[in-house]
């Protein structure tokens, strides 16, 4: 059915976590809202990922928004009624070099260096090889998949509309054009990802936007005990902000690219999750084009799985499912922009939509809509 001249305070064109996150702020406020999407729900990189809310390994703006993130991640579980659990990070070391990058990081405080025996006391690895880890103190986990509807769910209860399988045609000053008809609006947010360049493609090419591709895996697996938290290895903490950017950083990405060029070649960030069924997230690869080709080398995955049998004290995995991510990637981690029909266009430009995302949304809708900060316990 065509619907034709609808109103709404403010539209929001996108389902992603930082579309729903645009939906939650101005829902909390008592804004009159419309989601538009041209599929049928959240199908991009905020179900496509690890479920791993890394905010203890940001630094700058990222950090910032991952902090508003976390509270506003609390309440929508408690409220949406899905599973998230205070976890932290784990960081299995495996050189003198990766406990170098924890050890620099710790006068920021947040992270705990962890002896061989508690690492292994929370995560069911290999002993061989190991020098100690540490513990991302603030870091949560969630299932990306239940997620995303529950919000979804929640935003309904909340008095949000949702226009699906509806595709935004043209943006103006206080209008929006989609398939289904005309929305007039006061405010209009554009959060499409890595999209953009499909609806306001000047903004895309001016900022460089291209779509990065994850290959990433689900196994079953057999651990002697549970995994307490998301898993990372050193190969992570050279993608990072906060281990990232010294010298001690430089050192170990030198080692790691020397030593293992074919994992270098893949962009590797090894990198794990145990989702509530017992299943573990495995990866992840990157590879960045303006339209990235569908096709994943089967070296990849045969990677994940040798590295996952080398560090976790179990039989080989069973393959259960594998899957290409996206998301956008730009030179800067985040697009922050007023369109010249005045809309405000968000996206996070690195991999870490679900961390930053729902934070990234509150702070700038705040700002860019002249609101007054949301009242602390409302839904």
């Amino acid at each position: 059915m065509t619907r034709r001249n609808e109103t709404a305070d403010v539209v929001v064109v996108g389902s992603g976590i930082v579309g729903l996150g645009a939906a939650y702020a101005a829902a909390r406020r008592g804004l009159s809202v419309i989601v538009v999407d041209r599929t049928d729900g959240p199908t991009g990189a905020t179900i496509r990922n690890f479920g791993h809310l890394c905010i203890g390994a940001q630094a700058g703006d990222a950090r910032r928004y991952a902090d508003v993130s976390r509270d506003l991640w609390l309440r929508l579980s408690r409220d949406a009624g899905f599973w998230l659990r205070e976890s932290g990070t784990l960081v299995a070391a495996r050189h003198d070099d990766e406990l170098a990058v924890l050890e620099a990081a710790l006068p920021a405080g947040g992270i705990r260096m962890l002896d061989t025996d508690e690492l292994l006391r929370r995560a069911p690895l290999r002993r061989e090889g190991l020098v100690g880890g540490a513990l991302i103190e603030t870091d949560l986990q969630t299932d990306p998949r239940a997620a995303a509807d529950a919000i979804v769910r929640h935003l309904r209860s909340l008095g949000v509309q949702f226009r699906n399988r509806t595709a935004v045609t043209s943006l103006s000053a206080g209008r929006v054009e989609t398939t289904r008809g005309t929305i007039v609006t006061g405010n209009t947010v554009v959060a499409v990802n890595h999209d953009l360049d499909q609806l306001l493609p000047e903004i895309a090419e001016r900022r460089g936007i291209q779509r990065c591709a994850l290959d990433m895996m689900r196994a079953a697996v057999t651990l002697r005990h549970p995994l307490t938290a998301p898993l990372l290895t050193g190969w992570s903490l050279v993608r990072y902000g906060r281990f990232a950017a010294g010298p001690e950083a430089a050192a170990l990405r030198e080692r790691l690219h020397t030593e293992r060029p074919d994992l270098a070649a893949l962009d590797l960030n090894q990198m794990y999750t145990q989702l509530p069924d017992g299943t573990l997230i495995i990866g992840d690869s990157h590879a960045t084009a303006t339209s990235p080709a569908p096709f994943q080398a089967e070296a990849a995955f045969s990677a994940f799985l040798a590295e996952a049998e080398a560090l976790f004290d179990m039989p080989a995995p069973r393959v259960l499912e594998r899957w290409q991510g996206v998301y956008a990637k730009g030179a800067e981690e985040f697009l922050i922009e007023r369109g010249d029909e005045g809309a405000l266009v968000l996206a996070a430009t690195t991999g870490i939509g679900m961390t930053t995302g729902l934070g990234l949304a509150e702070e700038n809708l705040t700002a860019a809509f002249g609101w007054t900060p949301a009242m602390e316990g409302t839904s």
